[in-house]
C-alpha cells in the first residue's frame, strides 16, 4: 500500500513539485521514496531524503542514483515525472522500490495488492518471464507486457497505478474494480499537464491548483450527503478514475502531451459487474457452502504479507466472520500468536458493541484492542480530519474508524481485515426491505408480499411509519418520494442552502443511485457501483493510510460479490431476515448469538450525544463559522435548524454535522468561492 504522484507538462519540469506532491502524501508510504525522470539520456531515478539503502544492489535497474537535489541544478530537461511514497507489505527489501521498471521499457508507480500475485507469477514463468523480486509490483509489470490491459480480469486484488510505457509512449492509469483504491487527477489550465496522484491534498504542491468549490457535487453532500458518486469531486477541476476503468494518455516522442487535454479524461470502462451476473442452479444449502469456501479463500490471499497483520471486530455479522476465519486460518498452520483485533466503543449503552464483541473472543487466541472516541477529541481533531479526508464528511463514525487505525498503528500492526462491503450485496442494510417489498409488489406476488410484510412488521418491530419510509422510497417517483421522509431519509427542506449562491442545480440524485430499485439485486448493483460503497471505501483509505495501514476487505473479493450477486434475491432476504445466505454459511464457525442478530447498528459514534451536550456550544460556533466561511452558500436559517435540534423539537439530523464538517474544509483547505 502506497501514495503515488505523477506530472506530465509541455514545459519541463520542476521536480521540486512533484517531490512536495509526495511529501503531502507521506503518511501513505513512510518505508520509501523515489522518483523517476525521463530526459533526453533515458530514465534517470532520483533519490528523496526517505529513500531506502540500497547497499550492494549496484545492478538493479530502478536503483536510484542521484539525489533529486542534484538533478534540478543539472539542466536536464523531462516533460514526465513519476513519484512514490513506499508502504512495505510484501518483500520488504529495497527489490520492491518504486518507480519500478521492467525489460527496460515499462516504468510503474502502484498503489495496491494483488492478491493472487503467486499464482501469476507462476503462470508468467511458464511463458519465460524472470523476476528479481519477490512483490507484486514486478508480477503486475510483467502481465502488462504478455496480457496488456487484459490482465486486470487475471487480478484479484485492490490498485490505483500508473504505468508509462517507453516504447508506445503512452500513459495508463488505472483503478481496481470496486475503486477501493483511489486515484485523482487534474489537468492544466489550456489541457497542456496532467497531475494525478492518490489524494487529493497532492495538488497543493502545484502553485498554479486554484482551489475552487465543486458546486454540484457541494449540493449534493450538503443536501444528500452524497460523496463519490461521480467523477467530480468537491474541488472544481479535480476528478477520480471512476471504479473499473481505465484512461490512456498518448505523449510524442519527447515526452510532450502529443494534443491538448479536455478538462475530464477519455475513459474506459474494464469492468462491468452487472455483466458478471450468472444463473445459479444452487440449492440454499448448497449456495451457502460454496460462500463459505469463497469467502474463506478471499480471506486467506488477503492474509499473504510479510508485516503484522490485524481485523477490524464491531460484534457484527461480517466483521465477526472475517475475525472467525482468521481465526481458523491460523490454527490450521499452526500459528500460536494471539490475534490482533481492534474495536470501537462508546460509554452510552444504547450503541455499545462491547457485548457482541466479547461473544466472538471469549475463550479464544484473541488480544483485544478497544478504543473510545469522545467528542472532545472529535471537535479538537475536526480540522484535521477534513485534511485527512480530502472532502468534508457526512458523521462522526468516520473519527471513530480514525481512532481505530490510530490504536492499530500504535501497536505496529500494519495490515488489517475488515468487513467492509458485505452488506451492499449481501442486502445487510434495511433499506433492502422496500426494495424487496416493492419488487414483489411489482410482480404481483401479493400473498409473498403480504407474508414478507408480516415478518418484518414482527421481526423488526416496524411500525407504518418505517414501514412506509422504506415502501416508499422504492416504489414511488421523486416528487412523490419526500413523503417517505418520516425517519429522515430524505431531505425536505433545503431552505438554508443557497443553491444560487452556489452555483448548483437544487436535484433528488437518489433516483440514479437505486433509490427506486426494483428488486434486491437491482439495489446492490446500485450500491456497489453508486455512492455507498463509494463513500464508505473513501473514508477507510484515507483513515488507515493517515497513520500508515493497509486495509483489506475480503467482502468485496470479486469471485465472492459475482458469486452472490448471481444468487435470487430470496437468498439474501426473506421473511424480513437479511443477509441470510451468509448466516448459514457461518453457522458452527460464527457465535449463535452474532448470526441470530436481527438489528443494524452499523459504524456508530454518539453525534447526537454529543451534539445535545458537552459540546453544544461547539457545534453552535462551528454552525457560525461554517456560515461565515461560505459566502452566503449556507444561509442562517440553518442556526434555526440547530436550535429546534437542540430543543428536541425536530429529531437529530446529520444535515447539522454536514455543515459543520463544511465549514471546516472550506477554512483548512482555503476554498475560494
Amino acid at each position: 500500500m502506497c501514495g503515488i504522484v505523477g506530472l506530465i507538462q509541455s514545459n519541463s519540469i520542476d521536480i521540486r513539485h512533484v517531490v512536495g506532491m509526495a511529501e503531502l502524501i507521506s503518511h501513505r508510504g513512510p518505508d520509501d521514496e523515489g522518483y523517476v525522470v525521463f530526459p533526453e539520456r533515458g530514465p534517470l531515478c532520483l533519490a528523496g531524503d526517505d529513500t531506502a539503502v540500497f547497499d550492494g544492489m549496484d545492478s538493479l535497474p530502478y536503483r536510484p542514483t542521484i539525489h533529486q537535489r542534484d538533478w534540478l541544478g543539472s539542466g536536464e530537461r523531462s516533460f514526465v515525472a513519476l513519484g512514490h511514497r513506499r508502504l512495505s507489505i510484501v518483500d520488504l527489501s529495497p527489490l520492491g522500490h518504486q518507480p519500478m521498471s521492467y525489460m527496460d521499457r515499462y516504468w510503474i508507480v502502484y498503489n495496491g495488492e494483488v492478491y493472487n500475485y503467486i499464482e501469476l507469477r507462476e503462470q508468467l514463468q511458464q511463458d519465460g518471464y524472470t523476476f528479481r523480486s519477490g512483490t507484486d509490483t514486478e508480477v503486475l509489470l510483467a502481465a502488462y507486457d504478455k496480457w496488456g490491459v487484459q490482465l486486470f480480469d487475471r487480478c484479484n486484488g485492490m490498485w490505483s497505478f500508473a504505468l508509462y510505457d517507453r516504447q508506445t509512449k503512452k500513459l495508463l492509469l488505472a483503478r481496481d474494480r470496486f475503486g477501493i483504491k483511489p486515484l485523482y487527477y487534474l489537468v492544466g489550465e489550456g489541457g497542456d499537464s496532467l497531475a494525478f496522484a492518490s489524494e487529493i491534498k497532492a495538488f497543493a504542491a502545484l502553485p498554479t491548483w486554484r482551489r475552487e468549490i465543486g458546486a454540484q457535487p457541494a449540493f449534493d453532500f450538503l443536501a444528500w450527503g452524497l460523496q463519490d458518486h461521480s467523477e467530480e469531486t468537491l474541488f472544481k477541476g479535480v476528478y477520480q478514475i471512476p471504479p473499473g476503468h481505465y484512461a490512456v494518455v498518448q505523449l510524442d516522442t519527447s515526452g510532450r502531451l502529443v494534443e491538448a487535454l479536455e478538462p475530464k479524461l477519455k475513459i474506459t470502462r474494464w469492468y462491468d459487474l452487472s455483466s458478471k451476473i450468472r444463473r445459479v442452479p444452487l440449492e440454499f444449502k448448497d449456495a451457502a457452502q460454496h460462500l463459505r469456501e469463497l469467502l474463506l479463500d478471499a480471506v486467506r490471499l488477503r492474509m499473504r504479507a510479510d508485516v503484522p497483520l490485524g481485523s477490524c471486530l464491531s460484534g457484527g455479522l461480517d466483521s465477526s466472520s472475517v475475525v472467525c476465519l482468521v481465526r481458523g486460518l491460523l490454527d490450521s498452520i499452526g500459528n500460536t500468536q494471539p490475534q490482533r483485533t481492534f474495536s470501537s466503543c462508546s460509554e452510552f449503552s444504547s450503541i455499545d458493541e462491547r457485548d457482541y464483541i466479547s461473544e466472538v473472543t471469549r475463550g479464544t487466541n484473541i488480544q483485544e484492542t478497544h478504543v473510545f472516541p469522545t467528542g472532545e477529541e472529535l471537535f479538537d481533531r475536526i480540522d484535521d480530519l477534513v485534511w485527512t479526508q480530502d472532502e468534508p464528511f457526512g458523521s462522526g463514525s468516520i473519527f471513530a474508524q480514525w481512532s481505530i487505525f490510530r490504536a492499530v498503528h500504535e501497536q505496529d500492526v500494519v495490515v488489517m481485515l475488515d468487513g467492509q462491503g458485505a452488506d451492499e450485496h449481501l442486502a445487510g442494510y434495511h433499506g433492502f426491505i422496500g426494495a424487496r417489498l416493492s419488487g414483489l409488489l411489482r410482480k404481483g406476488s401479493l400473498s409473498e408480499f403480504s407474508a414478507e410484510l408480516q415478518s418484518v412488521r414482527a421481526l423488526h418491530g416496524y411500525g407504518p411509519n418505517k414501514f412506509l419510509q422504506y415502501f416508499l422510497a422504492n416504489l414511488m417517483p421523486s416528487s412523490i418520494r419526500p413523503l417517505g421522509a418520516l425517519g429522515g431519509m430524505t431531505q425536505m427542506r433545503r431552505d438554508w442552502i443557497d443553491v444560487h449562491a452556489l452555483g448548483a442545480v437544487d436535484r433528488d440524485p437518489m433516483v440514479a443511485l437505486g433509490a427506486r430499485a426494483k428488486s434486491v439485486r437491482e439495489l446492490s448493483l446500485a450500491q456497489l457501483s453508486g455512492a455507498n460503497l463509494q463513500m464508505l471505501l473513501h473514508w477507510e483509505d484515507r483513515n488507515s493510510m493517515a497513520h500508515s495501514i493497509e486495509a483489506r476487505v475480503p467482502f468485496l473479493d470479486y469471485r465472492l460479490v459475482e458469486f452472490v450477486l448471481s444468487l435470487p434475491d430470496a437468498f439474501k432476504l426473506e421473511r424480513g431476515l437479511t443477509k441470510r445466505v451468509l448466516r448459514e454459511a457461518m453457522r458452527g464457525l460464527v457465535p449463535e448469538r452474532i448470526l441470530t442478530r436481527h438489528d443494524k447498528k452499523g459504524f456508530l459514534t454518539a453525534e447526537e450525544y454529543w451534539m445535545k451536550g458537552k459540546q453544544a456550544r461547539q457545534v453552535s460556533d462551528r454552525i457560525d463559522e461554517a456560515i461565515k466561511w461560505s459566502g452566503g452558500i449556507i444561509k442562517p436559517a440553518m442556526r434555526e435548524v440547530l436550535s429546534n435540534v437542540l430543543a428536541g423539537k425536530a429529531p437529530f439530523s446529520y444535515h447539522v454535522w454536514r455543515v459543520v464538517c463544511f465549514g471546516a474544509w472550506l477554512k483548512k483547505f482555503q476554498i475560494r468561492l
